[in-house]
């Protein structure tokens, strides 16, 4: 009797999940780890963040996506360890060893606070869905809490959002709040004028969106000013409060702060022992593989992947596909015997919106801005969601907010207490809608209940 291939693939993300269908037709065994149990369409997070889109509109369960693979088994759980010499993946604290012949590990990146890990309760990043459920959590409650309050100077702290990070995320974050601000809420209370909301687009670096031409960042920049958008350059944080963001040696008043700056990966990588960068990714072989370890392979933003032509290829969706088809392509090859190929990254284009008409775009050679870009931006991430129904979703919420200049899901699922800690407030599930089911990436058990809770409203 033939022994086929065990092949353990860690992670459910684009690489992960690209890589498992690579496999699909082969005569190996595959099972797929990941801590939640739902693919995320990362690219549009920060549209849940903002209460445009539900979890559900961005998001699939795994399992569904892979029910027609026979050879593949998904296991919800948390990856504690890697046994490298013993060649087993440790699941659950140890509490189940899973062996393997070739391993994938797709982990992903978390964000990094360049060693200042106390500020991330105060200013959450966005990588996950509960991340994007608690930026928008305390966007809606900073509205809230500034129309009770009677007092002018703790109003514009509540109505001042700072924003740390000029690459995409915080370029599409800092578009889409002023927007918001300024047309959706502004009949909705009394007591405020939402127009005065207050941007802050901070970013260490001399320019906006690094990974575009130069000319098309100032585009970039000069669109935020265009929204209203207080944009600093070569403007570095050095302290974060619960009632203020210190630039330099400046003070900004804010209960409100939300983080793109930086990312690292997964920590998992340094527990496997393997070379790393700086940021913890792990240095991998032309063919993806670890050193000394062919049978492994390092993919996504947990890996740094260098180009031929400098610099390291970018932590994005389109690379970590290719880099999940790459990996499992070559462990098709060395199964039958075959010489391994090196990774070459196609660079399909850059692509970053800014708000209503306005956005910016690299497509080969062709550089767009304005209208044209966002057309181009709203076509490919709506071709790229996972599953019919999340594009007729997604398609029905985009048009609700462009002809109505509405949110569709403006709800808070949790409040604070006194002490600080989340507790729930009384949901409602709609008729029909299935949440979306969080397992991991949650800061706290009750994050990860309000979203398991989280309500689908139209």
């Amino acid at each position: 009797m033939t022994v086929r291939p065990r092949i353990v693939i860690i992670g459910g993300g684009f690489a992960g999940l690209h890589a498992a269908r690579v496999l699909r037709k082969a005569a190996v065994d595959i099972t797929l780890l990941d801590r939640t149990n739902h693919h995320l369409f990362q690219p549009l997070l920060y549209q849940v963040a903002t209460a445009t889109l539900n979890p559900s509109d961005i998001s699939a369960p795994i399992r569904w996506l892979l029910r027609r693979q026979r050879n593949t088994t998904v296991l919800l759980g948390e990856v504690g360890d890697v046994d490298l010499e013993r060649r087993v993946v440790k699941l659950d604290s140890g509490a189940r060893e899973i062996g393997y012949d070739y391993l994938i590990v797709a982990s992903g990146a978390r964000h990094s606070y360049f060693g200042h890990d106390e500020w991330e309760s105060l200013a959450p990043g966005l990588k996950g869905l509960v991340d994007a459920l608690e930026i928008r959590r305390r966007f809606l409650l900073s509205f809230e809490r500034a129309e009770k309050t009677e007092d002018p100077e703790e109003r514009r702290r509540w109505q001042t959002f700072v924003i740390v990070g000029g690459g995409p995320t915080g370029v599409e974050l800092a578009g889409m709040l002023p927007a918001i601000a300024r047309d959706a809420f502004r009949h909705d209370f009394r007591n405020i004028d939402t127009r005065d909301t207050r941007v802050i687009l901070v970013e260490g670096g001399p320019r906006l969106l690094t990974a575009f031409p130069e000319h098309l960042s100032e585009h970039a920049a000069r669109d935020l000013t265009d929204l209203h958008v207080d944009v600093r350059l070569n403007a570095i944080v050095t302290d974060i409060q619960p009632d203020a963001v210190y630039v330099g040696e400046e003070r900004i008043p804010t209960h409100t702060v939300f983080w793109a700056a930086g990312n690292a990966a997964s920590p998992l990588v340094r527990r496997m022992g393997v070379p790393t960068d700086r940021a913890g990714r792990a240095q991998v072989e032309p063919d993806l593989s670890v050193p000394g370890h062919p049978e492994v392979f390092v993919v996504g933003d947990a890996a740094a992947v260098k180009r031929p032509e400098g610099g390291l290829v970018p932590g994005v969706a389109p690379a970590a596909t290719q880099m999940g088809k790459s990996a499992a392509k070559n462990i098709l090859r060395s199964i039958r015997g075959e010489e391994r190929t090196p990774f070459h990254y196609f660079n399909k284009g850059d692509l970053a919106t800014i708000g209503r008409h306005k956005a910016v775009a690299k497509i080969g050679g062709v550089e767009l801005t304005g209208t044209i870009a966002w057309l181009t931006w709203l076509f490919v991430h709506i071709m790229y969601l996972v599953g019919f129904r999340n594009r007729i979703s997604v398609l029905m919420e985009w048009a609700y907010a462009y002809f109505t200049f509405r949110r569709g899901v403006r709800l808070i699922t949790t409040t604070r207490g006194e002490s600080g800690s989340p507790h729930l407030s009384s949901l409602v599930s709609t008729p029909g809608q299935q949440p979306a089911l969080g397992a991991g990436h949650s800061d706290s058990d009750a994050a990860a209940r309000a979203l398991r809770d989280e309500v689908e409203v139209r």
